[in-house]
C-alpha cells in the first residue's frame, strides 16, 4: 500500500511538472511588436510563451476555417471575426473587442513631402509623377478597406486607384515605405510607431472610415488550458502600457466568467 501511494504521489509530480505544449495564437499583422513584447512579458511572469503567426486577418480566417491549429485569432477588424463566428469556428462567449487603432499617411522619415488630409486633397500631386500609394490589400486586407473606405469619403479614390501598390499586410504596406519603394503609404499608427523609417505626414479622420476595432476570441477548437487566460492577459492593465506605447486605444473588454 505504501508502495502504491509512493508510486502514484510520483506520477501526479510528474504529471504536474510536465510542460505545456505552447498555445497557438493567430494575429493581425500590425499586432507584432506590441504582441510580441506582451508575450515576452508573459513568459517572464508564468514561464510560458505562445506560438504566434502573424499575417492579414483575412488569410489567418481563412486558415482556421481550412482547419490550422489555432487556439485564439485577433483580427483588425469585426468583419474577420464575424465570418469565422457565422461558421461556429469560434467560442462566442470569450470574444471581445480588444483594441482601437488610427489610419495615417506615413512617408520615409527623410522625405520633404507636406500633407493636409481633407477633402479632394491632392494626393496624386504628392506622389510625383511615378510614386506609388503603397497600402494592403484595399480588396480583403482591413487596413486596406479602411483606407480605400476613407479615400472614398474624402473625394480622392477615383484620382489615386490606379497608383495604388498593394501589398499582402499592412506591415508589407509599411515595409515598402520605410525602404523608400513608395514616397507614401496608408498604415496605422501603431505601425508608424514601431518603424524609425517612417514618419506620419497625415492622420485620417475617424468619419471617413469604419470605427477600427480588434476582436479577439478562443477557437472553436481549442483545447488549451491557456488559451482563455492569454485572452485575459492581454485585456488586463499588465499589457495596457505596452499597447499604448505602440499607439493603440485599449478598450474595456469583458468575458465571461463562466466561459
Amino acid at each position: 500500500m505504501m508502495l502504491r501511494r509512493l508510486c502514484g504521489a510520483v506520477l501526479a509530480t510528474l504529471l504536474f511538472a510536465m510542460p505545456v505544449q505552447a498555445q497557438t495564437i493567430f494575429a493581425a499583422a500590425s499586432l507584432k511588436t506590441a504582441l510580441d513584447e506582451i508575450a515576452g512579458q508573459m513568459e517572464k511572469e508564468t514561464g510560458r510563451k505562445p506560438t504566434i503567426s502573424y499575417g492579414p486577418s483575412s488569410g489567418l480566417a481563412k486558415q482556421i476555417e481550412n482547419g490550422a491549429p489555432a487556439d485564439v485569432f485577433i483580427s483588425a477588424d469585426l468583419d474577420w471575426m464575424d465570418y469565422l463566428a457565422g461558421r461556429k469556428l469560434i467560442k462566442p462567449d470569450t470574444r471581445g473587442n480588444l483594441l482601437g487603432n488610427r489610419i495615417v499617411l506615413v512617408a520615409p522619415k527623410d522625405s520633404k513631402a507636406a500633407v493636409t488630409i481633407g477633402p479632394n486633397f491632392p494626393l496624386t500631386q504628392a506622389l510625383g509623377a511615378d510614386g506609388k500609394l503603397s497600402m494592403a490589400n484595399t480588396d480583403a486586407v482591413p487596413a486596406g478597406k479602411y483606407g480605400k473606405a476613407a479615400l472614398e469619403a474624402l473625394g480622392v479614390w477615383p484620382s489615386v486607384s490606379t497608383r495604388v501598390a498593394q501589398a499582402a499586410d499592412v506591415r508589407a504596406a509599411l515595409t515598402m515605405v520605410s525602404r523608400g519603394e513608395a514616397p507614401l503609404g496608408i498604415v496605422y499608427q501603431s505601425d508608424a510607431a514601431a518603424d524609425p523609417n517612417v514618419k506620419i505626414v497625415g492622420m485620417f479622420p475617424e468619419n471617413t472610415h469604419p470605427a477600427i476595432i480588434y476582436p479577439i476570441a478562443v477557437t472553436a477548437n481549442s483545447t488549451h488550458p491557456d488559451a482563455l487566460n492569454f485572452v485575459r492577459y492581454l485585456a488586463s492593465p499588465a499589457a495596457r502600457p505596452l499597447w499604448e506605447k505602440q499607439g493603440f486605444s485599449v478598450m474595456q473588454m469583458r468575458i465571461s466568467p463562466a466561459s
